[in-house]
Formats: C-alpha cells, structure tokens, sequence
C-alpha cells in the first residue's frame, strides 16, 4: 500500500506528517531544522529516490537550503546553505520562498526575497543564480509590497525543460522559453487596482500572490492576485477575470485538482488590513467548470474563523481520490479527502503555518 507525506513548514521549524492511502491517521515528527522559519518545501520523488527539502531561514545561520534522503532522520546542507549571491551582486538572500522540482533530471529551482532565481542540477545541494533575470531590466522597479520583494511562484512545463513561468510580488508574472536566457512580462489582463485609474493594466508591476498550472494541460494557468482571480488558456499571454461569484477576489493561494485541469481552489479574505475571511467564515471555494461559477465548503472547519491561509499552505496529493490540505495561521492543518466538501484537522498547536506540501512515495 502507498504512503502519503506531508510536510508543513512554520515559523519555528518543520514538520512531517506519514500516513497510508486511507489518509484517516496521521503520525507527525517534529521540529526539524528547529527554530528556523520554514517557507518553502518540496518532495522530489524522482530518480528512484525520496528526497525532502526545505527551504529554512535562521536568525544565526540565515538562509539554507537543506534536504534529507531519510525521510527527516537527518538533514544536510550545502556550503554556505547552497543559496548566495556572488560578492560582485552587492546583494543577500533573505528568504527561500518556493522549491520546485524541474523537468529535467535532478533540477530543482528555487525563488528567493530579493526577487532572484536560481538553478540547481544536482538535485538542490547547490544553486547558481540566473543572471538573465536577476540584471532584466525591469527589476530595478520591481516594488517590494508588505510580505517584501520575492519569486513565490516558479512553474516549469512539465514537457519542455527550457520553459519555465515565474511570478514575483509587485512585479508580475513573467516567462523564459531559452531555459532562462531571456525572459518576458507575461500580465495582459491583470488588473493592478492599487495604482490610479488609467494605470491598471500596465505591462509589470502587478501584485501577484500564487499562479497555479496543472501538468495534463500545461498551457492553462491559474492566478490569484492582488484583488483579482484569473484563468489563462495560453500560458499566460493573455488573462481572463474568473472572480465573478467569489466572496472576495482578494487571497493567497490557489490550487489545481492533479486529475482534473476544470477543478480549483482558492481561500478568499478579506482585502484591506483585516485579511480574513469574510464575516469570519472559513470557507475553500471550489470551481469545477474553470473558474466560470463556484461553491463555498467549510463543513468540518471551525467557526468563527479570523485566521489568514498564506499563497503556499494549501496544496494537494495526487492519489487517485485526493487529498486536499490547508494550513492556517493558527497552526492547524486541515485535511479533505471529498474534493473539498469537509474537512478535519490533520494536525494542530503548531506554530504559524507558512507552507504545506503533500506527496504520495513510491
């Protein structure tokens, strides 16, 4: 029978939860990387292997990226945490806020604050920042926004090695085809409603939270914005609003089903300072048809519920039923295994979740 693995990323450390194929009984270990803040992870379960890493930040060590071929019995690191800017950059990683694996053989990229992105071919022991993006002309407008300046979202084609989507906060969603040689805006049609009227839809510089592509169907995105919700059926040449029924096109997150490119989810807030869900009703909103009508789902989530879910703690498995996974702000993961429809807790009294990743192992 398979086994499922989930980690879960928090402000004090990481977690890794195991379970059957049934996903009714969890057993959880914890803290690894102690006292580091955890935003990123990811389970490579390519080349016959099973590794987990995560992208951890110390206050004493700072950023890292570190991996365990064990399953968290141990962790390693490479020099200097495999993540630095060269001298000559006059500049520092902050943070590692997202882990992807690539669709070559033992690449893994990562995104960073400041808005850097870096590739690794050795199966994420070491990294070598992409030039290309990092001196793109734009970047030196590239805003920094509340949660700070960071490529949250790298997306590689699940075909194409040399193809690759990246979204960074304040600065858009942008595309390379060259295998990062070059790179291009990729935001006709999101609306960046902070700037004044007439100004909305300029060619970068929206604020954009999470951009999410199913692997069946490469050239649809998903996008959750900055106040707004999008669909695009090219990659990412042009975006079509799908926020009408929503309670909120405010949020962080947004996932595709892994069987279904129709099926979606996002976690609506509240926009301004209170971002929260609205009326203090937990509720995932589900889209079966693309984005063209929704349904609120909260049963088995508590109410009231003033608790924020960040761009990367929501994910899903891909069992052939599968599961669904939030986790809040008041360290709780809760878990579905009905597309959505209700929900349990997974596990709780953790610290501020910040990222959940869920895998089934060979």
């Amino acid at each position: 029978m398979s086994e499922t693995v989930l980690m879960v990323g928090t402000r004090k450390g990481l977690w890794i939860g195991r379970s059957d194929a049934e996903r009714e009984e969890w057993r959880f270990t914890g803290p690894h990387v102690e006292t580091d803040e955890v935003y990123s992870c990811l389970v490579d379960t390519r080349e016959g292997r099973v590794r987990l890493l995560a992208g951890a930040s110390s206050m004493w060590l700072g950023p890292r990226v570190t991996w365990s071929d064990d399953l968290g019995a141990t962790w390693q690191a490479g020099p200097d945490g495999g993540v630095r800017f060269e001298e000559r950059r006059e500049a520092a990683v902050e943070r590692v806020w997202q882990l992807v694996a690539g669709s070559a053989p033992g690449v893994v990229w990562a995104g960073t604050e400041p808005g850097a992105v870096w590739r690794s071919q050795d199966g994420g022991e070491s990294f070598v920042l992409v030039d290309a993006l990092w001196d793109h002309p734009h970047r030196e407008r590239w805003g920094a926004g509340f949660g700070g300046q960071a490529f949250h979202t790298l997306l590689p084609h699940p075909e194409d090695p040399d193809s690759l989507v990246a979204a960074i906060s304040t600065g858009g969603v942008y595309r390379t085809r060259d295998g990062g040689a070059s790179w291009a805006p990729a935001n006709e049609g999101l609306r960046a409603e902070f700037l004044p009227e007439g100004e909305q839809y300029p060619e970068f510089g929206q604020c954009v939270h999470k951009v999410a592509r199913h692997p069946a169907r490469p050239d649809r995105l998903y996008l959750q914005n900055h106040g707004g919700v999008y669909r695009s059926d090219d990659e990412g040449t042009r975006w079509t609003s799908i926020a009408d029924g929503l309670p909120s096109d405010f949020g962080f997150p947004v996932v595709v089903h892994p069987h279904d490119p129709d099926t979606l989810f996002v976690f609506p807030l509240g926009g301004g300072d209170g971002r929260f869900p609205p009326q203090g009703r937990a509720l995932v909103w589900r889209s079966r048809d693309a984005g063209e009508t929704w349904t609120g789902h909260g049963q088995g989530l508590p109410a009231p519920f003033w608790v924020a879910v960040m761009r990367d703690a929501m994910c899903t498995d891909t069992h052939e039923h599968a599961g669904l996974y939030v986790g809040a702000r008041n360290g709780t993961v809760f878990g579905s295994l009905d597309c959505g429809e209700t929900w349990r807790p997974v596990v709780s009294d953790l610290p501020d979740v910040m990222v959940v990743r869920a895998a089934v192992l060979p």
